[in-house]
């Protein structure tokens, strides 16, 4: 393997400053409630209304003031995420079986009761993470999802962005940013119950507030941070399309990792050249051209298995395959948030419409978590019954193992049980 660019892969990593920053503002939100609330939407977005929740009729004015291609075109991306979340839960089974005679097992799948979505805001608009979030949770079975976007300076809100979330199915919405919003979601400060799992992407402060809350407060989904695409491409490729998708995602953000993989230093060189080229007619450009710069890679593998092993090393959050056999890799990738096979797909496509979800592990956690899904607001809980003769069975066994544990307690509730069932 060789580097023909070198770049930094920026981490999810804990900044001093921002754990205590953000550990001070969830303390004053769980004590002082509705109060801080405001204070903080006054102080970071300028934003006080009478009421961050909004009503029937500013929702319907909001949807009021978009075009039809809006509407029609966030349906049709939300249908699709609607099927691809339904055809999921149906791979979703209850489980009953006999591993013994009389003892039988089983597992079922049970629906978190609430959620708080975060549509984030800031750079750019991101209306399309509402059906990422909110679909999944309502096709899972889930009563409440509470949606909450930041306000838009100067203009109160995002029109796009509240249609997508009503449309999404959420049963009620806020326009709310930052801590303000996730403390909210998991303290419920008397506006509804705290919510069982907070989900969606956001800035450091939002990421640094869900993991804080995590654990002793609710479930999250998981820790984004900035976003990541790697291109595997082989001398088969397009150059011009493979710089052209890795300039889609580094736009996002100066922190973006962006990464080529390919098989000769040519056609590494071409991307690169064609990827400067690009980049000056790119009206992102200021941001894009940032990220590259500085963490943009391009690596020189040796074969197809040194690709993927160098791929699963960077666990990438989307990766994208422009290769003459993609089914060679889908059968041996491992680590990966999302895989887009052959240059007819484009992470875009995921990322806005195709239908999979947008949610994503970024900083080398796809080596153990996939993204957002149905089955994450889903608890798959266990059960067991048995007759008299197997509880006695089993209740002998269990006897032993615990006086083993010194645990006498435990031993006792096994004897009292194979002395009640001894005739059975």
């Amino acid at each position: 393997m060789k580097m023909l660019k070198e770049g930094s892969h920026r981490l999810f990593e804990k900044d001093p400053e921002t754990v205590k920053v953000v550990s001070e503002i969830l303390l004053d939100l769980e004590r002082n409630r509705i109060d801080a609330v405001r204070k903080y939407s006054k102080e970071f977005d300028d934003w006080d209304p009478d009421d961050f929740e909004l009503s029937e009729a500013q929702i319907n004015e909001a949807v009021s003031r978009l075009d039809t291609q809006i509407i029609e075109d966030t349906d049709f991306c939300q249908a699709n995420v609607r099927r691809f979340a339904e055809a999921q839960l149906k791979t979703l089974q209850p489980l009953e079986v006999e591993i013994r005679p009389g003892v039988i097992l089983g597992h079922k799948h049970i629906p978190v009761k609430s959620v708080g979505s975060y549509i984030p805001g800031g750079r750019y608009p991101m209306f399309g993470s509402a059906q990422m979030s909110i679909i999944p949770a309502k096709v899972a079975g889930v009563n409440n999802v509470y949606a909450f976007t930041p306000p838009v300076k100067g203009e109160g809100y995002y029109p796009a962005t509240i249609n997508a979330m009503r449309k999404a199915g959420a049963d009620r919405i806020f326009v709310l940013g930052g801590i303000p919003a996730l403390a909210m979601m998991a303290f419920g400060m008397g506006v509804f119950e705290p919510v069982d799992i907070i989900c969606g992407a956001g800035n450091k402060y939002v990421v640094e507030a869900k993991r804080q809350l995590f654990g002793g407060y609710c479930g999250i989904d998981l820790l984004a941070g900035p976003t990541e695409i790697m291109i595997i491409a082989d001398d088969s490729a397009d150059p011009s399309l493979v710089a052209c998708d890795l300039l889609g995602q580094a736009e996002h953000d100066p922190n973006s990792g962006t990464a080529l993989v390919c098989f000769s230093e040519d056609f590494g060189k071409r991307c690169n050249r064609e990827l400067e080229r690009q980049l000056e007619a790119l009206p992102t450009k200021d941001v894009a051209g940032l990220s590259w710069r500085d963490n943009g890679r391009i690596y020189i593998a040796d074969d197809r298995d040194e690709a993927i092993a160098i791929s699963d090393d960077y666990a990438p959050e989307h990766l994208e395959l422009h290769v003459k056999e993609p089914d060679y890799y889908l059968g041996r990738l491992r680590n990966y948030g999302s895989l887009f096979m052959g240059a007819e797909t484009t992470v875009a496509y995921g990322d806005k419409c195709i239908g999979t979800n947008h949610i994503l592990p970024t900083g080398r956690s796809a080596r153990y978590t996939g993204g957002l899904w149905v089955g994450k607001f889903l608890k798959t809980v266990t059960y067991q019954k048995m007759t008299p003769a197997a509880s006695r069975l089993i209740g002998e066994v269990t006897e032993r193992q615990c006086n083993i544990e010194r645990m006498l307690a435990h031993a006792i509730t096994a004897r009292v049980r194979v002395e009640r069932y001894a005739n059975a």
